[in-house]
């Protein structure tokens, strides 16, 4: 009947190595920085530094695709005007991309 079960036999400590059990692991954690975490650190650093250079005359793009011509301008928000008369004020984090001058009447 023991026919059907082998032996288990302890393996030699020596063999798998302290360094190589890790190595897989960084190898990994290397793949997911440099193709996950890096690019997106560069875009919220661009993103910030569109944020903090808008000013009065920009036509942008938000987040919610609205297009429209800056106004005003305040620490934490931005007058968006999106046709004649028709203002709306937003977050300046919401501004997605700033246009170049004359897409509104290209559009």
């Amino acid at each position: 009947m023991d026919f059907f079960i082998s032996n288990a036999y302890a393996q030699d400590a020596a063999a798998g190595g302290g360094l190589m059990s890790f190595l897989p692991l960084i190898v990994i954690f290397a793949v997911f920085y440099f193709m996950l975490i890096r690019p997106q650190m560069k875009r919220t650093k661009e993103h910030r530094k569109l944020v903090a250079e808008l000013g009065k005359g920009d036509e942008v793009i938000t987040n919610g695709g609205m297009l429209g011509r800056i106004t005003e301008v305040s620490d934490s928000f931005v007058t968006l005007e999106v046709a004649d008369n028709v203002q709306i004020k937003l977050q300046r984090q919401a501004v997605a991309n700033v246009m170049p001058k004359g897409t509104i009447k290209a559009a």
